[in-house]
């Protein structure tokens, strides 16, 4: 595949993936007069979202792009040595370039206000932005491990997997975070909503993520303890 339809890829299914989870997020927000998940019953819908919706844009364009559609998920792949650094860095464009689309679509059909309403926030102040940047870590290393092992499968049911991942980190991690895990999901509300609230725990929770779950997938699946060697590659790389 060329770069430019890899690229296309990641713009159009990142564009799925925050579309259609924030979308249901303003849409219930508009239901329930209230920013973010009011009751058991919205959590359940917005997890289900956002996991039936990476499944929906995994089933559609992963074989042209792998299927990223978040930062933190590039930036794992390329500790994998799946793709180099321009790529990693062209990835990440596409992927914000997306999300900020999706969200400017919803800006334009009803308000800015409404898109901040799908922003993530740190649920202060029984959670303080610390923690939460500790939740986002772990809520990406267990999404972007799954990733990882979810790759190597030949089987297309690897697409319903993922899905399923991260549907359960949103689970758990809607009432502490909102469970961005993924940057670009997070940069879309902010700057088109204009709220930043602890915005650096959405970029850096999920990229210590990412890289945590690139040295659990080396120990655990690959059973490399020594991780001197990658570290001397992708310093060449770079």
């Amino acid at each position: 595949m060329k770069l430019w339809q890899k690229l296309a890829a990641e713009f159009f299914g990142t564009l799925v993936l925050v579309g259609i989870g924030t979308g249901t997020i303003i849409a219930l927000s508009m239901i329930n007069q209230g920013p973010g998940p009011r009751d058991a019953g919205t959590l359940v819908a917005v997890s289900m979202a956002f996991g039936l919706a990476l499944m929906t844009a995994l089933y559609m364009v992963a074989r042209v792009s792998g299927g990223h559609f978040n930062p933190a998920v590039s930036l794992a792949v390329f500790l994998n040595k799946g793709i180099g650094p321009t790529d990693m860095l062209a990835y990440w464009a596409a992927q914000v370039a997306g999300a900020l689309t999706a969200s400017a679509v919803f800006a334009w059909v009803l308000d800015r206000a409404s898109v901040a309403s799908s922003y993530t926030h740190v649920n202060q102040p029984t959670v303080s932005e610390v923690a939460g940047f500790i939740a986002e870590a772990v809520f990406t290393m267990v999404f972007v491990f799954a990733i990882l092992v979810l790759a190597k499968s030949q089987a297309h049911t690897k697409f319903m997997g993922m899905g399923i991942a991260l549907a359960a980190v949103h689970f758990v991690g809607i009432a502490f975070t909102g469970a961005s895990v993924n940057p670009a999901r997070s940069f879309a509300p902010a700057l088109v909503g204009g709220h930043w609230d602890a915005f650096w725990v959405f970029v850096a929770g999920p990229a210590l993520g990412a890289i945590l779950a690139w040295v659990l997938y080396k120990f655990v699946i690959a059973g490399d303890l020594n991780l001197a060697d990658d570290a001397k590659g992708l310093r060449e790389s770079v």
